[in-house]
């Protein structure tokens, strides 16, 4: 079995800063891309940032120059900087990680519970 759980969400001001964590954990033989999505109620899953274990990213053109993505491969851990942070960027916020098990399965993705970002005076 492999988890993921994130931290770091709250209720911040517009033009704030938060800091998301995400911690991968369990039968963790290989992690590839590892990611952030979000979700605003009424809409769709989107993608947020992504991150190769070799350091490569991609990010949402609605996030460009704001979010900065990281990882730290030897702790299973994906980060995600969010600066001058607007009202449109509220939503669960979602890692997710494509992950090869210990058992030989996969590459599979795996996804954490969420954890709610809200923009707002």
């Amino acid at each position: 079995q492999v988890q993921l759980v994130e931290s770091g969400g709250g209720l911040v001001q517009p033009g704030g800063s938060l800091r998301l964590s995400c911690a991968a954990s369990g039968s963790i033989f290989s992690i590839n891309t590892m990611g952030w999505y979000r979700q605003a109620p009424g809409n769709q899953r989107d993608l947020v940032a992504a991150i190769t274990r070799g350091g490569s990213t991609n990010y949402a053109d609605s996030v460009k120059g704001r979010f900065t993505i990281s990882r730290d491969n030897a702790k299973n851990m994906v980060y995600l900087q969010m600066n001058s942070l607007k009202p449109e960027d509220t939503a669960v916020y979602y890692c997710n990680a494509d992950v090869k098990d210990t058992w030989g399965y996969g590459p599979r993705a795996y996804w954490g519970q969420g954890t709610q970002v809200t923009v707002s005076s």
